[in-house]
């Protein structure tokens, strides 16, 4: 395993096979393995596992846990070692940032619902160091875990309407046995918090199996589960188009139903594919 740390040493490298790059904030955990295993399974016996780990700052708006979000360089750095990656890419935010900067990659629909509206300015910030990891490193592939799946569709939106010349490859949530959705943050929740948080989970199965039509309905049930767990809070339950990310008012096999709710401080994500 190479570990770099510059752009200078990126832009040096070599670059004969398929690269396939796993971008990540770091605090890896067993669904980063998956990503890891399908971008070799992607590149083949002939390609290179690229993963890069940057806690970015454009992407935590102002009073979030920016300072607190667990940096963890040894373990991680064993992780990737274990995991057999070619390549880890892990700048500091002096390299990635001029004090100075100037230019933002702004994703103008995509971003506007959702955890876009509940974090003004993330999209802007995801937007920005994705679009300089795929300029940096030049992979032939990067891949994106359906959990954060609207992060995924404004990637792939970027990556559509700015002609990079990138294949975005979606892997499934990985869960934990008790179907909490893997996440670095989820070391967050104390142990009360972290037995009610499986609660997202059961409310999305809920939901998926009742068969329900109309959204209100759908996110009716999803709220009534969520509300059995006394310390959830609901920032939101919505029912959205896949492509779109806009609500939807009748589930179709294009439907997802998306949720955000705080355990305390901690502020967890999930989704299903309805339909």
């Amino acid at each position: 395993m190479r570990i770099i740390t510059t752009v200078a040493e990126a832009r040096a490298l070599p670059h004969a096979r398929p690269r396939v790059l796993v971008p990540t904030m770091g605090a890896l955990h067993k669904a980063h393995g998956e990503l890891i295993r399908v971008a070799r399974e992607w590149g083949g016996a002939d390609g290179e596992v690229a993963v890069s780990i940057f806690v970015n700052p454009l992407q935590f708006e102002p009073g979030s846990d920016y300072e607190q979000y667990p940096r963890v360089e040894k373990t991680d750095g064993e992780f990737c070692q274990k995991a057999g990656i070619d390549l880890l890419f892990r700048p500091t935010p002096g390299e990635m940032y001029a004090s100075d900067r100037s230019v933002f990659v702004d994703e103008s629909s995509l971003s506007n619902t959702l955890e876009g509206k509940s974090r003004p300015g993330h999209f802007r910030g995801v937007c920005t160091v994705v679009a300089k990891l795929f300029n940096i490193l030049a992979p032939d592939a990067a891949l994106f875990g359906e959990k954060d799946f609207q992060q995924l569709t404004v990637v792939r939106r970027m990556v559509r309407d700015l002609n990079f010349n990138i294949e975005i490859v979606a892997v499934p949530t990985v869960r934990e046995e008790d179907g909490l959705a893997c996440s670095s943050r989820n070391q967050y929740l104390n142990s009360e918090e972290r037995k009610q948080a499986t609660v997202l989970h059961r409310a999305l199965l809920a939901v998926a199996n009742a068969g329900k039509k109309s959204a209100r309905d759908v996110i009716a049930l999803a709220r009534e589960v969520i509300g059995e767990a006394p310390l959830a809070v609901i920032d939101y339950v919505e029912l959205i188009d896949a492509e779109t990310l806009q609500p939807v008012e009748i589930v179709t096999p294009n439907s997802v139903l998306a949720l955000a709710v705080f355990f305390g401080k901690t502020r967890l994500i999930d989704n299903i594919r309805l339909g």
